[in-house]
């Protein structure tokens, strides 16, 4: 086993969560010291250890012990299509690579569909807005913006955000979000 892999794995599934050492400590029951070495490359640790590592990332053990891929298809027959209330609806464009939160979603709202309002990414996040067709309504915390097709929009993700079409045709537009740490628990995403 390449223990400086390993180690540099472990090292971006726990920042790319926005964990200190200490935080994957309290969570793995590992200690700081322990997951520095493994971190470094400088100690090989038992199956036992990586299985606690790897709980306290929340991730399969597997992820850890294998090399990710070079390169990831998302055939179209594979993308994530959800259908959400209110008649609009969301595909997810993106293949998942782990350690790597990135996201492409391609949206279609209905005529006089309002898709709702999400809350902040962490900070140091960064959103694209692009309207394929129609016209799309935003509100970026207390400010209010619309978008024709053809018009783009850059952001930093750290506002509130709310998507809306009250226009009389439908919008479909993508959003592209690079998100430095994933939401807290509990939250949806926000690629409305």
């Amino acid at each position: 086993m390449d223990l400086d892999a390993l180690g540099r794995r472990i090292q971006t599934a726990r920042t790319g969560r926005g964990m200190t050492l200490q935080g994957l400590a309290d969570r793995s029951g590992v200690s700081v010291s322990m997951l520095s070495a493994v971190e470094r490359g400088s100690k090989a640790p038992t199956v036992v250890v990586l299985d606690r590592i790897a709980q306290g990332l929340g991730l399969p053990l597997t992820d850890l012990l294998t090399e990710p891929p070079r390169m990831v298809v998302r055939r179209a027959a594979d993308q994530d299509v959800v259908d959400e209330p209110g008649g609009w609806q969301r595909t997810i464009l993106t293949p998942v690579v782990p350690g790597v939160n990135f996201e492409w979603i391609r949206s279609t709202l209905p005529a006089g569909c309002e898709a709702g309002t999400y809350p902040p990414y962490a900070a140091g996040s960064h959103e694209f807005i692009y309207v394929q067709s129609g016209v799309l309504t935003l509100t970026i915390d207390e400010d209010t913006l619309e978008l024709e097709e053809g018009d783009s929009l850059y952001l930093p993700a750290d506002v509130t955000l709310s998507y809306a079409n009250r226009a009389a045709t439908p919008c479909t537009y993508y959003v592209a979000a690079l998100i430095m740490r994933p939401r807290r628990p509990g939250l949806g995403r926000r690629s409305g």
